[in-house]
């Protein structure tokens, strides 16, 4: 059901965007509240909430962008944030409309943990939709980065409350819909391979 609202929704949004007849704008939009209302029976959801997080763009649907930056000690440990969840993810966010993916990274890497990096390599490009829970409404690509810190120390902030390394046996409770073990496995295993070819979907 999900699939199917999202489809429809993204059909709708391109129809709504290039469409010139206003009968066919009116179906369009018809087209988008039909989704919105099956994605709300689903969830639960009040239909103003759905909407506004389903149906609140113009323009051709495209994924987000969010970018992750793997952070390891001279140890081989990885860098995690501490979540006001309580869980833990590799520091990173939305990139943002004026900043390209290696700046976006940067900056996240400095805002949730306080450290300066450069961000060296594309580790891996993914679609959320095939590794982390829960679905979202809308496609996500995800680019996980492997930084080298080259300065900085955590400084109090609204997104984390700390920061520590862990090794890759001793993983904590991770924001699963942020990353996974299988994820984090991945960032270790490019850090120890100094040829690792960026993996793609």
């Amino acid at each position: 059901m999900l699939d199917w609202a999202i489809e429809l929704q993204s059909l709708a949004q391109a129809g709504l965007t290039y469409g010139v007849s206003p009968y066919d704008l009116e179906r369009y939009q018809r087209i988008r509240d039909i989704a919105a209302d099956m994605l709300a029976a689903q969830s639960d959801l009040p239909i103003e909430k759905v909407k506004g997080l389903f149906c609140n763009e113009i323009g051709y649907q495209t994924p987000k962008l969010d970018t992750r930056a793997a952070i390891f000690d001279e140890s081989g440990r990885i860098l995690l944030v501490h979540e006001n969840n309580g869980t833990w993810a590799l520091p990173g966010g939305w990139v943002d409309v004026d900043q390209s993916v290696e700046q976006n990274t940067i900056k996240e890497a400095k805002e949730e943990s306080g450290l300066d990096v450069t961000a060296d390599r594309v580790i891996a490009i993914q679609d959320r939709a095939k590794h982390n829970l829960p679905p979202y409404a809308y496609g996500v690509c995800k680019i996980f980065m492997l930084c080298t810190r080259v300065g900085g120390e955590f400084e109090s902030n609204i997104e984390t409350t700390e920061t520590r390394y862990f090794a890759e046996d001793e993983l904590p409770q991770l924001a699963e819909e942020k990353n996974n073990a299988e994820q984090i496995r991945m960032c270790f295993a490019a850090h120890r391979d100094p040829d690792w070819v960026t993996r793609f979907e």
